[in-house]
């Protein structure tokens, strides 16, 4: 695997948000489990995958269109 893991502290740096608007307002509403990070050995610690992160902002920011994220990765066009 070649997949880049970030600590929330690291990712707010890269897409210049405050970590705690990333803990409380996008992880589990936009960034969701097993898709864009994981919890290493079923612990508490959580990692971020950037690339993940990274092809799912720039596909939803091209979109130019209406767009609410849905539970199972999707996204339903309003």
């Amino acid at each position: 695997m070649t997949d880049t893991y970030l600590t929330t502290e690291e990712l707010a740096v890269r897409i210049k948000y405050d970590p705690r608007t990333i803990r409380e307002r996008l992880k589990d509403s936009v960034l969701l489990e097993g898709t864009h990070y994981i919890r290493p050995f079923g612990g508490r610690k959580i990692l971020y995958l950037w690339e993940a992160i990274e092809r799912d902002m720039f596909k939803h920011s091209q979109a130019g269109t209406l767009a609410l994220p849905m539970a199972n990765g999707g996204v339903c066009h309003g």
